[in-house]
């Protein structure tokens, strides 16, 4: 019997681009809530990325801080593009640590290089944002389903997955507002897909958050700011970036038995971003 308490014991999370950002932030909470977690990263820079991808060295700072918080941990090195690779550590995850119950679908891409074509930029975008997402889902759901105990996914959109603001026409800023608008689609089409299940399927909408996506230098030369500051983000409120914990504390109430009947809803916490 599983002696640790907490909203998450005796749970497995599954959680990409969980080697620094966002993705640690909600891995380390889950673990301090009692989940075992199974986390993947592609470790590993992508061609077309403006800024530096994690590492290894990331993805084992992310277990070490796991397992201080009590949790188990399978870590695994896998591009969410790579469906076949994705799926195997997924499954190696499961078997290592007694099923899935939790699905933080969170790698994604921001800044393109521009070094590279504007159709290229629109396609990576596409490619980790969208298709990455559904090879995450595509990857547990069958287990969730099999398991019959229910569960709860999470997909990470954008602000910019509920609004078009910024658009002007490149393949950067189409590639990001369409790729996180669709997380939106698979995230309606999913709840109803998984309801019967008792799994349930919402998507979470940060505004701008300080972590590497953002703070570097490619936004800095595009903002004309330094890289560890920015501007005016747009935001209703009188705050600029948010911390990834703002946005955890978001995901870990949508997995918690709390948000029981919450399902399909896109969940902004964008301070006032999107109402702007």
């Amino acid at each position: 019997m599983d002696a640790r308490t907490g909203p998450q014991a005796g749970r497995v999370a599954l959680v990409t681009g969980a080697a620094r950002g966002q993705g640690r932030s909600h891995a380390w909470r889950l673990a301090e809530q009692g989940a075992d977690v199974i986390a993947v990263d592609i470790c590993a820079s992508i061609e077309g990325v403006a800024y530096p991808m994690a590492g290894h060295d990331d993805l084992e700072e992310t277990a070490a801080g796991i397992r201080a918080r009590g949790g188990r941990v399978s870590a695994h090195i896998a591009d969410v593009r790579d469906g076949d690779a994705l799926g195997k550590a997924v499954a190696a995850g499961i078997a290592e640590l007694g099923g899935v119950d939790v699905v933080l679908a969170n790698a994604g891409i921001g800044m393109a290089s521009p070094d590279i074509t504007e159709a290229r930029a629109f396609r990576d975008q596409l490619e980790v944002n969208t298709v990455g997402v559904w090879n995450t889902v595509q990857a547990a759901a069958p287990t969730m389903i099999e398991q019959g105990r229910g569960g709860a996914i999470v997909l990470t959109s954008s602000s910019m997955g509920l609004t078009g603001r910024g658009g002007d026409g490149s393949g950067q800023s189409d590639g990001y507002i369409a790729s996180k608008h669709a997380v939106v689609g698979l995230m309606r089409s999913w709840a109803h897909w998984l309801a019967p299940h008792s799994v349930r399927v919402n998507s979470v909408h940060p505004a701008g958050v300080a972590t590497t996506m953002v703070l570097n230098d490619a936004v800095a030369a595009r903002f004309s700011v330094p890289a560890d500051e920015m501007p005016d983000v747009g935001n209703l409120l009188p705050v600029g970036l948010l911390a990834p914990e703002d946005i955890t504390a978001a995901v870990a109430w949508l997995v918690s038995d709390e948000a029981r009947y919450v399902t399909g809803v896109a969940l902004p916490v964008d301070a006032g971003f999107t109402a702007r």
